[in-house]
């Protein structure tokens, strides 16, 4: 087994790393067990968590840090007691990369809710070594969060479907969508596009796309919505479109977020599930929007090992076409701006030529 290969990466030092400041260098990665696997990194999706992650938004980085948390790659190395993957295999890793594996959360599938998870970069294992992420030569990290990525599924499509992709997944499925659903996505971004490709693919009865402005109607319907609410330009969508959705996934936040209109979009029972998350608190709204049609109010972190594995066999069976844009990952730095900007359509994917 290969153990000679040096791990790289775009470091941050700081918070002005999201300015495309980041500086390609060598790390220390964790300690190697015989339960881990070595990546070498092909490609990795940008998430809009990586720049959160730059920036100190969500609480202080642990810099230096490597981002990136859609990885994609063939193994390198595996340790002795792996069963599940071997040397060459065409592979995976999404935004968690540890749990207990003990708890109550774990043994019910909901691993990405125990209390020692391990995220896959800006985060520490038990004995104090760091977590780096994908956008690198190399990633390492436990066999156990670590995919098959199946034949049928490009590389650069299954990269953003381990972050992006399982996060829109795992609220559509656990609430249902499929042929007797009318869905809402909220926010057609790197996310909302994957909650359209995969309601689609669910199957759901009817998709409807909702955003501010119409400047991504045309784009959404293309993706698969069967209509579009532009919001800014509809002043009346919340009584115009009262009732007429059964579950809404909102990938968007903000401290203006419109979240009683949106509601009012739901009929009797329907699920209201929050997804993006704020650097501020989502505003408050009357308890009447939730009493009047009995609505449930949720939110929804990334999913299970269970979901990732299902997930991905759905795309590569219904041939999901992402709407991605590959991007060098010499040009990491110039990515990130771009992202922060606002260009992707729909989700930036770095493919490895360093």
């Amino acid at each position: 087994m290969s153990t000679d290969h040096k791990f790289e990466g775009w470091i941050a030092y700081n918070k002005d790393s999201a300015k495309g400041n980041l500086q390609w260098g060598t790390y220390e990665p964790k300690p190697f067990l015989d339960t881990d696997v070595d990546i070498a990194v092909t490609h990795c999706g940008v998430c809009g968590s990586d720049l959160s992650h730059l920036k100190s938004s969500w609480k202080p980085a642990d810099y230096p840090l490597v981002v990136g948390h859609e990885i994609v790659g063939h193994a390198v190395r595996v340790g002795k007691n792996v069963k599940s993957i071997k040397i060459g295999d065409r592979v995976g890793v999404g935004a968690q990369s540890l749990s207990c594996f003990e708890c109550d959360r774990c043994i019910h599938d909901q691993e990405q809710h125990c209390t020692k998870t391990v995220i896959t970069y800006d985060a520490r294992y038990a004995d104090g070594s760091k977590a780096y992420g994908g956008y690198a030569k190399y990633w390492r990290g436990s066999s156990e969060f670590v995919f098959q990525i199946p034949d049928k599924l490009p590389s650069e499509v299954a990269a953003p479907l381990l972050c992006a992709g399982i996060t829109t997944y795992t609220p559509l499925k656990e609430n249902g969508a499929g042929p007797d659903k009318r869905v809402g996505v909220i926010g057609i971004g790197g996310l909302g596009s994957f909650g359209i490709l995969l309601a689609k693919a669910l199957k759901a009865d009817k998709v409807v796309a909702i955003s501010r402005t119409s400047s991504k109607r045309e784009d959404a319907i293309k993706m698969g919505a069967d209509s579009f609410i532009a919001t800014a330009e509809e002043t009346d969508y919340a009584t115009k479109y009262d009732s007429t959705l059964d579950l809404i996934i909102c990938t968007v936040s903000g401290p203006n977020l419109p979240i009683a209109d949106y509601i009012s979009l739901l009929d009797v029972n329907g699920t209201f599930i929050q997804l993006g998350a704020p650097e501020d608190p989502i505003p408050s709204f009357s308890a009447f929007s939730l009493l009047r049609k009995n609505i449930k109010l949720g939110g929804s972190l990334i999913g299970s090992r269970k979901n990732i594995k299902e997930m991905l066999q759905l795309a590569a069976d219904s041939n999901l076409a992402a709407w991605i844009n590959v991007r060098p990952m010499s040009e990491a730095n110039q990515v990130v701006v771009d992202m922060a900007n606002g260009k992707a359509r729909y989700r930036y994917v770095l493919k490895n030529d360093l």
